[in-house]
């Protein structure tokens, strides 16, 4: 596998950040441009989640559902039904944290065409607290017969996630971040749905001794992390999983066969998550050792994002000593 094209600012103090939805309003406008069909639904948080970008334009293919979350995946299950192609957004917690069952049932079972964006996810929504920090919200979609899971890392990736998932026949959940984070990314980094990219890899003359699996708003932690690393004379790869569910199998196969060492990095819940897709998968075919990061089995709290992010212990240097520790196993 080969490294795919970054930000040759990656490692820099200045590197540019934006909102991960930032590029999925901006997405989700393209796809609409593309595809006449593509609606959109929002639960009374257009300018948060984005979306205000596709009304403005398509005011017509716009429908404000008002704080109904529930009644607002039944409706887009039905537009799916007749041909359009529905995106619906409101903070993760809500969608689907409140309308699950209307997802599972409505969309999953009956597979129809309908794309579910769940943003503000995990504890980098700060102040808001922890009844809005969904940490759970990878687990309850991938669960879910025939629902495809999307993490991106960045805006730019967001964008072209949104993009891919218009144009993929069948139900999709893409997660989003609130706060603004670094642009890993470049235009030419290529996205498919089902694949990881390999971001980050040592030098030739250093042993790769472990494989760092990292998803959505932490992967630049993870590449800070394997950049520590390799001063310390550590060889770590970084793999970008921007697919969830289906996992890119191949890859997580080839990067615990390298190293006989992983470490996956979410910002959701240990259990359930992101780590343990990966888990379940190499558990059949490869057992490998394993730490998580992510968070072991606690609610958010409020406090500003970086707070959050190092009190439950999903830093750089935690991610560092996850790799140090797995590797000693």
């Amino acid at each position: 596998m080969n490294l795919v094209p970054l930000n040759p600012k990656l490692f820099d103090t200045d590197i540019e950040q934006a909102p991960i939805r930032k590029g999925f309003g901006e997405g989700l406008l393209q796809a609409g441009e593309e595809n006449h069909n593509v609606v959109a639904l929002c639960a009374d948080l257009t300018e948060s989640t984005q979306m205000h970008l596709f009304r403005n334009k398509f005011p017509d293919r716009f429908v404000e559902m008002g704080i109904a979350e529930q009644s607002m995946a039944s409706v887009a299950s039905g537009m799916a039904a007749m041909g359009k192609v529905p995106f619906f957004s409101s903070y993760a917690m809500f969608s689907p944290g409140r309308n699950w069952e209307q997802i599972r049932t409505t969309i999953a079972y009956n597979n129809v065409n309908a794309k579910i964006v769940g943003s503000h996810a995990g504890v980098s929504v700060g102040p808001d607290g922890g009844t809005h920090q969904p940490l759970e919200d990878i687990g309850l979609m991938r669960m879910i017969p025939r629902i495809i899971v999307l993490s991106p890392c960045d805006s730019n990736e967001a964008k072209k996630a949104t993009i891919a998932a218009a144009q993929y026949d069948g139900p999709v959940y893409i997660r989003l971040a609130r706060e603004a984070t670094p642009i890993v990314t470049v235009s030419e980094t290529p996205f498919t749905i089902g694949k990881a990219q390999l971001f980050f890899a040592p030098p030739a003359a250093l042993p790769v001794k472990v494989g760092i699996l990292a998803t959505g708003s932490l992967v630049h932690n993870a590449l800070r992390a394997a950049k520590l690393l390799e001063a310390e004379g550590i060889g770590a790869k970084v793999l970008n999983v921007s697919t969830i569910k289906p996992l890119d199998q191949e890859a997580v196969l080839m990067i615990a066969k390298e190293t006989g060492a992983i470490v996956t990095v979410e910002e959701h819940q240990q259990r359930g998550g992101f780590g343990s897709e990966v888990a379940e998968f190499l558990a059949r075919i490869l057992p490998t050792k394993q730490e998580f990061i992510g968070v072991d089995d606690k609610f958010g709290q409020t406090g500003t994002p970086d707070e959050l992010i190092e009190y439950y212990g999903m830093g750089v240097s935690a991610i560092v000593a996850a790799a140090k520790k797995v590797i000693a196993r």
